[in-house]
């Protein structure tokens, strides 16, 4: 159920449009379903109704005639709420939406229960889906009603409505979601040929130029420098920066100016600022020193999101999701022309998932945020692989956030995360099909492939049956040979990279492992020397452990093995 909320002047006027089927076509029936005391005139059941409609105007306004003469009445003295049903949900009684009418105005506080002295109202059937309440907001005692918050009250009491009735639960929001555009945007973005109003088509420009800067500066510099885009920094009386608006260069009619906080939440100047002070700053390039790979370092960081979303810290969870958008927003500058499209979906359908009521501790993502940023001074690959390996790990992350706002009933953000979902998935599909079959032509001998199949039933022996079935695992093999050829111990490498992150919820593991083999072979293989030691190393380990265990009544032989804390499954 969904309510709308609005103040007049006119009592008479709003009864009149009410109880009217002439004008309104769709007005059929206009009765009285419940009121004040329970004996309201109904104009809809009457021989007379313009007669009866004056009583029952002035029966409304009595309370407000007297606070009149005595100058303490509201000039906007009239309240309206309609209220409506979804079209699935079933046709209510004309009892059962007097009782709906009775919760909403005493939740609201226009005739709170059991007060004698609440304000006049009744509310008006004219159609089977909705009622409208009509009431004005003088009570008895000639004090106006405090209605305070009276969407968010409704809201909250509809939401109980809906569960006790059976009926259709409408997503709702917290209040942290962008602005809606307003009608005259949307026909004026229609009659200009664009799909999207001019705040959308700059909180998208905006949202980008956050995920390219490092600091304030580069965002400024940025934004000023953007085709198509004005950019006009306010500065204090002292000189220091105050905010920032923008426009579109194009809009008919002249520029419609628009800050930042008009855009979005975390738009506003302070909280970009807040944001970019908290990024970490890339290392300098060092002669001699191998650079690590930007696009792995980034891939990394964000498959290790899923993992800090499922730790009680809901502060530093807020501050990965975030970045992580940020690193959606940051996609499309990089992807090839054919992928921007679902990539830009996914990124704006994702930005309703990045906010909610829960402060951001900004810092706790300071690694990823500067991983995001080298990601974007470093042109992906031509083969596709780094991207592929990136949506890989951006799709658990989504599937994560998803469940991570369930559980604390962010509903919008559920179903933003899954609308991103769609659009990432078919990204990811077309991305990762050419490299993945270019990786899956490099299958080793049968030989090599079975001495793979044995190492894998070692390694992650209850995946191992659903990966040799996996149409990815001729990549899987592939990859495990090119690490092997690098230097690498492919059961060691196996473990590490099913260690990363549980596959229980991956869709096709024998992928997942692939990309992660992949990236981590790129390291450098350990030298022989440090082959050797380690060796050496888990040698000593092991012949201790053999001896504790002939020692009598020495229970280390017994003692568990702390296993590695997996991640959450999809």
């Amino acid at each position: 159920m969904i309510a709308k909320i609005s103040s007049g002047k006119k009592t008479a006027g709003l009864i009149r449009y009410l109880f009217d089927t002439k004008k309104a076509k769709d007005h059929t029936d206009p009765h009285l379903v419940a009121s004040w005391d329970g004996f309201a005139p109904d104009p809809g059941r009457s021989d007379d109704p313009d007669a009866t409609r004056k009583l029952l105007v002035a029966d409304l306004d009595l309370h407000v005639k007297q606070a009149q003469r005595l100058d303490r009445a509201p000039e906007k003295h009239t309240w309206h709420c309609s209220i409506r049903a979804t079209a699935t949900d079933r046709i209510l009684s004309d009892e059962e939406w007097a009782d709906i009418a009775r919760r909403i105005v005493a939740a609201t506080g226009i005739a709170p229960a059991g007060d004698p002295d609440g304000c006049r109202w009744v509310a008006v059937r004219h159609a089977p889906d909705h009622i409208h309440i009509a009431a004005t907001k003088v009570r008895a005692d000639l004090r106006t009603a405090r209605h305070w918050n009276d969407y968010l009250t409704a809201d909250r009491e509809l939401a109980a409505i809906e569960k006790e009735y059976g009926l259709f639960q409408v997503v709702r929001g917290d209040r942290t979601a962008a602005k809606r555009p307003t009608r005259a945007e949307q026909e004026k973005a229609r009659r200009a040929g664009q799909n999207k109003t001019a705040p959308e088509r700059l909180r998208a420009t905006v949202r980008t130029a956050v995920a390219a800067a490092s600091n304030m500066e580069e965002f400024v510099h940025l934004l000023s420098h953007l085709d198509g885009v004005l950019a006009e920094v306010v500065y204090f009386p002292s000189g220091d920066v105050r905010g920032y608006k923008v426009a579109l260069a194009d809009d008919a009619g002249g520029p419609i100016w628009y800050s930042g906080s008009k855009l979005a939440p975390d738009l506003s100047f302070p909280k970009i600022q807040e944001r970019l002070e908290n990024t970490e700053p890339q290392p300098a390039d060092q002669p001699g020193r191998r650079r690590p790979d930007p696009w792995h370092q980034a891939t990394a960081a964000t498959e290790r999101i899923p993992h800090r979303l499922a730790q009680e810290h809901d502060e530093a969870s807020q501050a990965h999701l975030a970045a992580f958008g940020e690193a959606l927003d940051a996609l499309p500058l990089l992807a090839p022309q054919t992928l921007r499209p679902q990539l830009r979906e996914a990124a704006t359908a994702f930005e309703r998932a990045t906010r909610s009521r829960i402060h951001a501790e900004h810092h706790h993502a300071r690694a990823l945020r500067g991983d995001v940023r080298a990601m974007l001074r470093e042109p992906a690959p031509k083969d596709g692989a780094a991207l592929a390996m990136f949506l890989d790990a951006a799709l658990l992350v989504v599937i994560a956030a998803a469940r991570w706002h369930e559980l604390r009933h962010h509903d919008q953000q559920v179903a933003a995360a899954q609308q991103t979902l769609i659009h990432l998935q078919a990204a990811y599909e077309q991305t990762a099909a050419a490299p993945l079959a270019a990786l899956a032509s490099r299958r080793p001998p049968r030989q090599t492939v079975d001495r793979h199949i044995r190492v894998l039933r070692q390694a992650v022996p209850e995946h191992a049956e659903q990966i040799t079935e996996d149409p990815a695992f001729d990549a899987l093999t592939a990859a495990l040979a090119g690490a092997e050829a690098a230097g690498h111990n492919p059961e060691r490498l196996l473990k590490q990279a099913a260690d990363q992150r549980t596959l229980d919820d991956a869709r096709s593991p024998a992928r997942t492992l692939a990309w992660r083999i992949e990236r981590l072979s790129a390291r450098p293989a350990p030298s022989a020397r440090a082959r050797a030691a380690q060796a050496h190393s888990t040698a000593q380990v092991g012949r201790a452990a053999a001896q504790r265990s002939t020692v009598p009544g020495h229970e280390a032989a017994t003692t568990p093995v702390p296993q590695p804390q997996q991640g959450r499954r999809r």
